[in-house]
């Protein structure tokens, strides 16, 4: 057994064997190797020795020595430097120092792990910078942090089922009904290894909410009055409210001109905006006022409600659009990389690979429940290349995001 005691300014390490009797192993090791090793990590010559008596505890009859009682040997571990004690070089490791706050209660599985596997024989194979445990030094390692790090030491169990996963995975190839043991293994491993971190839905949930009703809001008062907004103050005001609703994208440019290659030669052409997402990626959007019959018509043909010009149209410029970008490739992403390189982060380069479409237009609020669905098979027609948004699905999804937010403060007791 191992342990620890202060020593005026030494931290001395105390070994009592389980058996009485048995220390003798100690100095034939030293006497043979010039060295012993307890639990294979801690290393002592002779000179390390310290003398038993400065240690022992007196007692009413000085005369009796109990053959049954153990003895302990005791080791020089480390001395006191200012607020740390400094580990003896060679005692653990002989590469780097290693301090210990003089506050820190040690433990001996803070250098033994399972199966005496020596903790900074393995932190050696990492880092051989000084070590610093608890205390103010700018480096040390704080002692709960420490404890944590130990934990990912693997013990005899765990060892013993990686040998068994990996004969397992071998022997599955040449025998039938064969243990499913790296299953096992895995499974053992998503026990030890899952970690909780901070929940950040949490920490930000009241942001959130407060952000989708603030849109929700400026939304609702828009639609209102949307009479009063130009073509182009409503493309500001919504374009704005895309870019907090899709965080994927971190840039939106307006008037884009780019170039039409066609069978009859290039073509200047200019996108009303073009959205840049945090890869680079370039996606299409057109923005349309609310107009109310703008997406279906009112007749049926065939039994089925068609789109109306407004609306098919816009697919169709959209189409165009993505099309002249993917003919531009290589030549437009040099172009527009270029164009914009004061606006854009050092080395953030834009790219073109089959740009998605994105419209946000119309009103579902006076459609009939037949509009509603052939309206939404013509959506999923579109949907491989155009996200056909109308003001009433905005509206939808920021109520259920904020019911849903609403719902989980209940459920955690945060209201």
């Amino acid at each position: 057994m191992i342990n620890f005691l202060k020593k005026d300014t030494r931290l001395v390490l105390c070994y009592t064997p389980e058996y009485a009797g048995s220390v003798n192993w100690i100095t034939d090791a030293i006497k043979a190797k010039g060295f012993v090793k307890l639990k294979k990590t801690f290393r002592y010559t002779e000179v390390d020795i310290l003398n038993s008596t400065e240690f022992e505890e007196t007692t009413e009859i000085d005369d009796y020595v109990d053959p049954e009682m153990e003895v302990t040997i005791f080791f020089i571990f480390a001395e006191l430097t200012g607020d740390y004690y400094k580990v003896r070089r060679g005692v653990l490791i002989d590469n780097f120092d290693i301090y210990i706050d003089k506050n820190v209660p040690l433990k001996t599985n803070f250098f033994v792990a399972d199966s005496d596997v020596s903790v900074f024989q393995v932190i050696k194979n990492i880092s051989l910078q000084n070590f610093y445990l608890g205390g103010d030094n700018p480096s040390a390692v704080p002692v709960e942090e420490f404890e944590k790090l130990l934990k990912h030491f693997p013990n005899s169990y765990e060892r013993r089922k990686y040998v068994e996963a990996r004969l397992s995975s071998l022997l599955r190839n040449y025998l039938d009904g064969v243990k499913d043991a790296e299953k096992i293994y895995q499974k053992y491993l998503n026990t030890k290894l899952s970690k909780h971190g901070t929940d950040l839905t949490e920490v930000f949930r009241n942001v959130e909410l407060v952000k989708y009703q603030t849109i929700l809001e400026k939304l609702r008062e828009m639609l209102k009055d949307e009479s009063q907004y130009s073509e182009h103050q409503w493309q500001e005001e919504i374009l704005q409210i895309i870019l907090l609703l899709y965080p994927k994208y971190i840039f939106a440019f307006k008037s884009v001109p780019i170039q039409a290659r066609l069978a009859d030669g290039i073509k200047d052409k200019q996108l009303d905006l073009l959205l840049i997402d945090s890869n680079g990626y370039i996606d299409v959007i057109e923005i349309k006022k609310p107009f109310e019959n703008a997406i279906m018509t009112k007749g049926v043909y065939r039994e089925n409600y068609i789109p109306l010009r407004e609306l098919s149209g816009t697919v169709m410029q959209i189409e165009k659009y993505i099309y002249y970008l993917n003919r531009w490739s290589l030549e437009g992403e040099l172009f527009l990389s270029k164009r914009y390189k004061n606006q854009l982060p050092e080395g953030f380069d834009i790219k073109i690979a089959n740009p998605n479409g994105l419209i946000i237009m119309g009103r579902e609020n006076n459609l009939s429940s037949q509009q509603k669905n052939d309206f939404e098979v013509v959506k999923r027609k579109y949907k491989n290349i155009v996200d056909i948004i109308t003001y009433d699905n905005l509206i939808e999804r920021l109520q259920f995001t904020i019911e849903q937010i609403q719902k989980m403060e209940l459920k955690d007791g945060t209201t």
